[in-house]
């Protein structure tokens, strides 16, 4: 059972790193939906170890509880077993042999109004004590036993025996310094990811670069219907979309068709290196339904003086 709780725990540990890497990288590559993705089974993962997690506390707490109730079980098979079998609340009344006198005296004479009096009451207890018993007697031996399993020996299947149990638990310097210095060190990475994060996702305007146009090659196919003019109508709708990403402006922008799928995008004037990067990004993200698209080269034309 520990192996296979600890398989789970590494797997989903790795699978949620792995996810949680990939969803940093789309993100600096303006790679959106890969991100979605990869956030999304990140979110998966995490629900998956919690789950595992809470199924384990679970079965911990379920075990204790069988426990505990069996300890009580056998502390009120304990109290049952002193009880007399053959209870005889009044003695007094029940029948005694001459013959067990042994010549001892022993007179039966009452008083009619005490005899009475007292036969009135043995009944009245009699009946008090039938509907005690008979409703609060498995309460109240159940709360009893409850009340003294915490008193018990502890079971005879412990391996350890309670003498070599030290009466203080040891103290563990070195796993704290690791949990505090492993707090610090997450409090200090943290800010440092969420800030180079933010750096390389940010919108923000950038000098001109000094070329004098921006070249994009990509490759262009689609799913199910691949006639050329499906794909030119998808290489189209993916580069209006994704040129409308950048933050600079790109009115001067032509697409021209090559062979096999793949396609040249020229913008005028040349384009930042950061708004090269988000065009890239949109290009292979291929948002466009059923159309997938792989950058094959980009440059930049140097101007002519």
């Amino acid at each position: 059972m520990k192996t296979i709780r600890l398989v789970g725990y590494t797997f989903g540990g790795l699978s949620a790193a792995y996810a949680g890497y990939y969803t940093v990288l789309y993100l600096t590559r303006w790679e959106w939906q890969r991100a979605l993705i990869s956030a999304a089974l990140l979110i998966v993962v995490e629900v998956f170890l919690a789950t595992v997690l809470l199924l384990t506390r679970l079965s911990r707490l379920e075990d204790r509880l069988e426990q505990s109730d069996a300890r009580v079980e056998e502390v009120r098979k304990r109290l049952e077993q002193t009880r007399d079998p053959v209870p005889n609340h009044f003695n007094w009344l029940a029948a005694v042999d001459r013959t067990e006198l042994n010549g001892t005296q022993r007179t039966f004479v009452f008083v009619p109004v005490l005899m009475v009096a007292g036969a009135a009451l043995s009944g009245l207890a009699l009946v008090i004590q039938k509907i005690a018993g008979a409703t609060a007697r498995p309460g109240a031996e159940r709360r009893l036993a409850g009340r003294l399993a915490a008193l018990t020996a502890p079971p005879l299947t412990a391996t350890v025996p309670l003498e070599s149990h030290p009466a203080l638990p040891p103290a563990r310097t070195g796993r704290k310094a690791l949990a505090v210095a492993a707090a610090v060190g997450g409090l200090i990475l943290v800010p440092l990811l969420w800030s180079a994060l933010a750096d390389a996702t940010q919108t923000r305007p950038e000098p001109a670069p000094a070329a004098a146009s921006t070249t994009m090659v990509f490759r262009v196919e689609t799913y199910g219907d691949q006639s050329p003019q499906a794909v030119q109508l998808a290489a189209t709708d993916l580069w209006e979309t994704c040129r409308r990403s950048t933050a600079a402006r790109n009115d001067d922008a032509t697409l021209n068709r090559m062979n096999d799928g793949v396609y040249t995008a020229v913008i005028r004037p040349a384009l930042p290196q950061h708004d090269v990067m988000r065009l890239r990004g949109c290009l292979q993200d291929a948002n466009t339904n059923r159309t997938s698209a792989v950058v094959l080269r980009e440059g930049q034309a140097e101007q002519r003086s």
